[in-house]
């Protein structure tokens, strides 16, 4: 099947620019409003949209998006309320949507459930940061049969070894993670990333986004002279917090003026030509 998250990044890379994935917590900060926020992300710029169900022990998140989902939690927030409000966002957006999760809701869900219910709803894969493709068979055989994407994490830190097994079983993208440590914004991005980057393409990975730190359109113009995506969260989260729909809006605009036409990895044609390829809900953005 055609991964529509791939998709989406090629048809960035069409357009001769990298592709803008942003981030925000389903249901902050409430359950309307993160839904319009959404659409909004969607309206200003965004190529995929990412969106994280609160978790109670996030652990690769920062301060930002840590109150943010607790927040969440503590108004009520149940897993079976994220899939209509993915209903509803998928309704009225046309690019990818998927979600971040931890693992231990989907398996407490259920794993051929979860997958149903999101491909249902419109979603487009998962993002799955603490499970590791050898773990995860039950989850690789139902994004298999449901077609949604599986987007395994790298870092820095990861042995070739681990890098074929997570581009081998990643779709959509590989998760590219800019620096070891939680989510938040860096004044500095690490080199670690584009070294990793290079490492992934060696070892055939399609398209490589990058995340974790980045807050800025200088950096995301960066991030996108080596990388296929930019992953953006905590500013995002922040603007809408302190700002409102409003301000979501500006900052979006101005983080997705860092992928301009002239920010495009040279390393891929247009046409194509790379090589082949645990209790309640966070985001690594």
């Amino acid at each position: 099947m055609t991964s529509r998250v791939a998709g989406a990044i090629e048809a960035a890379r069409a357009e001769g620019r990298g592709a803008f994935v942003g981030y925000l917590p389903i249901g902050f900060p409430d359950m309307a409003t993160s839904i319009e926020a959404a659409v909004t992300l969607a309206e200003n710029g965004a190529d995929v949209l990412e969106l994280g169900p609160p978790y109670s022990d996030p652990v690769m998140d920062g301060t930002v998006i840590q109150e943010a989902t607790q927040q969440v939690l503590a108004g009520g927030f149940r897993l079976r309320d994220m899939f209509p409000a993915i209903r509803e966002i998928t309704r009225r957006v046309d690019i990818p949507v998927v979600v971040m999760t931890y693992w231990n809701p989907v398996f407490q869900y259920g794993v051929d459930r979860y997958a149903d219910d999101l491909l249902a709803a419109g979603g487009a894969g998962l993002i799955t940061p603490d499970i590791t493709p050898e773990s995860a068979g039950e989850w690789i055989a139902a994004s298999r049969r449901t077609g949604l994407d599986r987007i395994f994490l790298a870092a820095p830190t990861s042995t070739d070894e681990r890098l074929d097994l997570v581009v081998a079983n990643s779709t959509g993208f590989v998760y590219t993670v800019s620096t070891m440590g939680i989510t938040g914004e860096r004044a500095e991005l690490d080199a670690a990333a584009r070294t990793l980057v290079g490492r992934l393409r060696d070892r055939g990975a399609e398209n490589a986004c990058v995340g974790i730190g980045i807050s800025t359109a200088d950096q995301v113009a960066g991030v996108l002279e080596y990388a296929d995506g930019a992953i953006v969260g905590t500013a995002l989260v922040k603007a809408l917090r302190d700002g409102g729909l409003d301000e979501l809006a500006r900052t979006a605009r101005a983080l997705t003026a860092g992928k301009a036409a002239d920010s495009a990895p040279e390393t891929h044609p247009v046409d194509g030509g790379r090589p082949a390829p645990h209790s309640q809900q966070g985001s690594p953005s």
